[in-house]
């Protein structure tokens, strides 16, 4: 049986109420609800989030976005950034990454104190709210009832909503690939240059695909006249998401999705993963493709590919050593992992990071990504 769905209780005008909480985070409603409106100013409204107390707001919405950018100046301030010396300055690199996931932690708790209400329909009952319903039942389906939502995940499946209309460009592709809300677009377009580049194993008439998220890999290896790819995941939404763009790209009769946990049945000469990197716990839904508690999806298709390789076949591990340069996971610990599992490192090809917080110097985490590594080992059966 289906657990019922959260409820956000409070007062208004002396009658109590009680509508559907929806987090895509996870996080539980509120416990202290206060009715807002654009008499309240920024000071106050801050002091309130963050002393725990969320914000229903009732005034005109895009002063409701304008309170939300105060609310963000006042917690950067907080946490330091913009100032010339942090408040602590960490002794490590693995000190100062978790030192910047808690202020991360703690910066998002405060913004998604600012709510906004929704009626039957996907209707904003505030002046000047935008409509988004195209952009709500796309990321959550038909929408019969009211619920509450904080404003900053509704601007984030707004901005989710647009990047799908505009697409991300992808150079190894000569076309776009169009992510869904909740699925990670492939922004950091040096990992799939590496897919793209690499010399296939000879004979590779199937290939699979672990965690096709948006299936740019999979259109990839298609493009490349691989003729059959198989391309798994366990989120309904990313094989929606790699389903239409499979669709758009005109390559459905040589890749096929599977909803399944890593492996399909069966082997293949091209088995390729690309895990999340960073042995973290994620705090939200889309965080699952950079966070991986304890490396386990890493260890998973690392103690699964022998079975699942062809005679002389390769596994393709795109991995980014961010986690190594951070001190979250050693160079040897991976090593160890794939001769355990029965395999050898037939070569590597590397390629240093361009997106911009690998120039960024102000960024918290700035020594770590100036050294950071993107690489494809390919592995093979020992």
């Amino acid at each position: 049986m289906q657990a019922a769905p959260p409820l956000i209780h409070w007062t208004e005008q002396g009658t109590d109420h009680a509508v559907r909480w929806h987090s895509e985070a996870g996080m539980p409603p509120p416990k202290r609800v206060a009715v807002a409106d654009d008499t309240m100013n920024a000071d106050t409204a801050y002091r309130l989030a963050c002393e725990g107390t969320a914000l229903l707001w009732r005034g005109d919405f895009q002063n409701a976005r304008q309170l939300l950018q105060a609310l963000a100046r006042r917690a950067d301030h907080k946490h330091g950034k913009g100032k010339k010396k942090p408040a602590k300055v960490a002794a490590s690199p693995t000190e100062a990454f978790h030192l910047h996931r808690q202020a991360q932690s703690q910066r998002a708790r405060t913004l998604a104190m600012l709510l906004i209400p929704f009626e039957p329909g996907y209707t904003i009952p505030l002046r000047r709210a935008p409509d988004v319903k195209l952009a709500c039942n796309e990321a959550y389906g038909r929408g019969d009832d009211a619920f509450v939502i904080s404003l900053r995940e509704l601007l984030g499946l707004v901005g989710a909503h647009e990047w799908r209309k505009a697409g991300v460009a992808i150079p190894a592709l000569g076309a776009r690939i169009h992510p869904h809300y909740g699925v990670f677009s492939p922004v950091r377009g040096e990992y799939v240059q590496l897919v793209a580049d690499t010399p296939l194993p000879k004979n590779t008439k199937v290939a699979f695909d672990i965690g096709a998220g948006t299936g740019v890999l999979s259109a990839v290896l298609a493009r490349r006249g691989v003729p059959q790819v198989i391309a798994t995941d366990m989120d309904r939404r990313a094989l929606s998401c790699a389903r239409e763009n499979i669709a758009r790209l005109g390559l459905d009769e040589q890749v096929q999705l599977l909803e399944a946990d890593m492996f399909p049945p069966g082997r293949a000469p091209l088995v390729v993963c690309n895990p999340p990197w960073v042995p973290a716990r994620p705090s939200s839904s889309i965080e699952h493709a950079v966070y991986d508690p304890e490396s386990r999806m890493l260890k998973a298709f690392l103690a699964g590919l022998k079975d699942h390789l062809s005679e002389g076949g390769e596994g393709w591990l795109i991995l980014s050593d961010l986690a190594e340069h951070l001190g979250l996971r050693p160079r040897e610990h991976l090593l160890e992992w794939i001769a355990q599992a029965g395999l050898v490192v037939l070569g590597r090809h590397d390629v240093r990071p361009v997106h911009p917080k690998a120039t960024d110097a102000d960024d918290p985490l700035h020594a770590a990504r100036a050294a950071e590594v993107t690489s494809l080992w390919r592995l093979g059966a020992a």
